[in-house]
């Protein structure tokens, strides 16, 4: 690469991925695995290429000028497609708090900049700093930014909801569509809005780990004592005249004995791997990163088995019974991966 390219390529490519690493950093109890976080980069770059083909077929059909193109439909298209990311990400519980949600939703944009940027790296002309300085701090972090807000944004609506579902997605789209199409405008000089997109979102950005920081210290605490609780309940054998086990005996006109029985092993040890995750995220917290044992791993596949023996309708009956069905699902998940 001469040098001609090589001050654009650190312009226009260094800057989110430097920034992608301190959001890694920042996530001090590593909710986000660097391991997914680079699949999901990867992700991102997969999305830019399909927008490219995507947009250059809708510009053809619509009949639009580029510029009204790039105004009024571009932000949908590209908004929409890495979305997807961000909703494949949380219905396979890899999402939890709103942290490892930003740290993934700047990954997906990173991604798709990186790709963007390289392409018309190759196909410029003209290598103005200036272009490139722009590109690299200002589209690229609108790029990551969106994403970031739209993942936080479904995170938040999850929280308030018992039950998921797709419209939950839509407020977060639509304002990062929006953004997305006000950047495109220009209604400011290019340098000026770069520099004030910015001083907007490495603040927010700022404060929404603060926040999560806060939120995961709580929900960790809470966690254990309610989950030593349970243990303590279960092998002292007193169950039965706890909260659990007056509702375990209601299901007894629903399922058959054996099917109870996989029901309480199903959460004695839902309980046990739940403490191990939290127990992995303080000792990442601390610096640690600790292995998963054999022991947990069987764990794991004999949960599984259980899952199938109990059956959907069985889950669904001892969902009251576990304290936050989507975080659970969320720490099991941090497990196996």
């Amino acid at each position: 690469m001469t040098l001609q390219l090589l001050l654009p390529a650190v312009m226009g490519l260094l800057p989110v991925m430097a920034f992608l690493l301190v959001l890694v950093y920042f996530d001090s109890y590593k909710l986000a695995p660097f391991r997914t976080v680079l699949g999901v980069l990867a992700g991102g770059a997969a999305t830019a290429a399909a927008c490219y083909y995507a947009n250059g077929f809708l510009l053809q059909q619509s009949g639009l000028p580029f510029q009204a193109y790039s105004h009024w439909v571009a932000p949908f298209v590209e908004e929409g497609l890495k979305a997807l990311v961000i909703l494949w990400l949380f219905r396979t519980h890899r999402i939890g708090f709103i942290a490892d949600a930003a740290v993934f939703g700047f990954a997906v944009g990173a991604g798709f900049a990186v790709f963007e940027n390289l392409f018309y790296l190759m196909q410029a002309e003209h290598h103005s700093l200036l272009v490139w300085f722009v590109r690299g701090f200002g589209t690229a972090f609108m790029h990551g930014g969106t994403v970031a807000v739209f993942a936080v944004l479904l995170v938040s609506l999850a929280e308030r909801n018992a039950t998921f579902t797709l419209w939950q997605a839509l407020p977060g789209l639509l304002l990062a569509a929006a953004v997305h199409s006000v950047f495109n405008h220009f209604l400011v000089k290019p340098i000026v809005q770069t520099l004030l997109m910015l001083l907007i979102l490495l603040p927010l950005l700022y404060a929404i780990f603060q926040r999560s920081q806060r939120l995961v210290a709580e929900w960790l605490g809470e966690g254990f004592d309610a989950g030593v609780d349970t243990l303590t309940l279960i092998h002292s054998g007193q169950l039965s005249g706890s909260p659990i086990g007056q509702y375990v005996h209601t299901l007894k006109a629903h399922f058959s004995g054996e099917v109870l029985t996989d029901i309480l092993c199903y959460l004695r040890l839902h309980v046990e791997l739940a403490l191990r995750a939290k127990g992995m995220l303080l000792m990442r917290e601390e610096g640690f990163e600790v292995p998963l044992d054999q022991e947990t791993r069987d764990k794991l596949i004999e949960l599984g088995h259980l899952s199938g023996s109990i059956g959907k309708t069985g889950l669904a009956a001892i969902a009251p019974m576990l304290a936050n069905g989507r975080k659970d699902l969320w720490q099991l998940q941090q497990l196996r991966d």
